[in-house]
């Protein structure tokens, strides 16, 4: 007679849920991963997408080639709806599934504070949909303003990048549009580059937080040199198709706006019906397990988990370091012991990079930035990258870019041909 195995629900493909799967590697339990897509998205890199620097297949890894030496695992592609904590199962798209113990790692989406517009006409970059949408429309603005030969006005709003956000996702998108501009000019010598324009905005008065002040005055000198125009203390009032609306009454016309000010955990989270906070995100106990639902963990922009008061940022470290605890206290529930473990962030710093040959570390006592912080910055990024192709082939993309400054991304791939052509 087969042995029943403990059943062991995974809900997301991103960094928490994969960390999670790896630590069940070796348990005795059958295991479901649930997400919507067959890959695992390495989101950090999805700017150098948007910026024709990077590939889709670069920054993405198959699931089932990533755990296909584990007997113990399927992938159940579909869209998470619903979670029924009460009979332990979980609604999708494509039928429910039961669970003995389900880990809540379902990402998060942009968060657009309210602001309907906003969210209608800027261009949010969490998924790969929407990072190639914006890759595609910074391109496409080249070719039309190129076409505009009689307003000004009209190809100066046409030219005219906004990033909202001051965070590392925004600073490090601001800074690749700048230097995209710098090769798009060797392009297009019809086109006045005077008239190109790119902003960061950011409602309080500084970049990167998380970063101490002296890397904070460093990152702006840089993008400053690269012709960015830093908007610090502004906050957005309204978007539209023509542009963007600040609080203080002004309007930048403008048909690109990205969106890098904040997150919301995915809706999943809020389903199980206990508290979130305005995020979305569950407040979890020390142990990570949701409230009333001790089989059920939430990590990562799922996760609401203070510690000195803060909550926890939606990064990377964060998720892998709480899908490791949560696996240790399941296999502990499996046992049968009560004594689980509580969890502690332990952070190791923050780093960003600016553009080519410019990143900002934080670790301890290192606080610095130039090449040397973005030699750090490559490493590492490419010690996370999933399989040996990623590996190798954004290596020699980065290596070629260092080299030549080329973007080879630079294809528009949206374009649709009717049936005559």
């Amino acid at each position: 007679m087969t042995e029943k195995l403990p059943h062991v629900v995974v809900v997301g493909a991103g960094f928490g849920g994969v960390a999670a799967i790896k630590a069940l590697a070796k348990a005795k339990v059958k295991i479901t991963l649930v997400d919507r897509t067959n890959y695992h998205l390495f989101q950090p890199l999805l700017y150098q997408l948007s910026t024709a620097v990077l590939s889709t297949d670069d920054i993405s890894f198959p699931v089932r080639a990533m755990f296909r030496k584990m007997k113990n695992i399927d992938l159940f592609m579909a869209k998470a709806t619903g979670i029924d904590g009460k009979n332990k199962i979980l609604h999708t798209n494509h039928g429910d599934i039961s669970y003995d113990y389900l880990i809540v790692s379902a990402g998060a989406t942009n968060n657009f504070f309210g602001l309907e517009n906003v969210e209608k006409y800027s261009y949010g970059m969490k998924t790969i949909q929407e990072t190639l949408h914006i890759r595609n429309h910074v391109l496409h603005m080249f070719e039309r303003a190129n076409k505009q030969l009689d307003s000004e006005s009209v190809r100066r709003q046409m030219l005219t990048f906004i990033c909202v956000g001051g965070g590392p996702t925004g600073v490090e998108e601001a800074g690749a549009l700048a230097e995209l501009v710098a090769v798009q000019k060797l392009d297009y010598p019809n086109l006045n580059f005077d008239e190109v324009s790119i902003k960061l905005i950011e409602a309080t008065d500084r970049v990167l937080p998380m970063m101490p002040e002296k890397l904070q005055q460093y990152t702006l000198k840089v993008l400053q040199d690269k012709g960015v125009e830093v908007m610090l203390n502004t906050a957005v009032a309204d978007c539209s198709e023509e542009g963007l609306y600040l609080k203080d009454g002004t309007f930048i016309p403008s048909k690109t706006v990205i969106w890098a000010a904040g997150v919301r955990a995915h809706r999943l989270a809020s389903t199980i019906g206990t508290e979130c906070d305005r995020a979305g995100r569950v407040i979890v106990e020390k142990t990570l397990q949701v409230p009333g639902y001790p089989e059920i963990f939430a990590i990562g922009d799922n996760a609401h988990f203070l510690q000195d008061g803060h909550p926890l940022p939606t990064v990377a470290p964060v998720a892998i370091q709480e899908a490791n605890v949560a696996v240790d206290n399941i296999k502990a529930l499996i046992k049968g012991n009560t004594q689980l473990k509580e969890f502690t962030y332990v952070d190791h710093g923050s780093m960003a990079t600016i553009g080519r040959c410019q990143a900002v570390v934080s670790w301890g006592w290192l606080k610095i930035g130039g090449f040397f912080a973005w030699c750090i910055w490559m490493f590492l990024h490419l010690l996370r990258l999933e399989g040996t192709h990623a590996d190798i082939t954004v290596g020699t993309k980065w290596l070629w870019n260092f080299i030549s400054g080329t973007r080879l991304g630079r294809i528009i791939t949206n374009i649709k041909f009717d049936e005559e052509q």
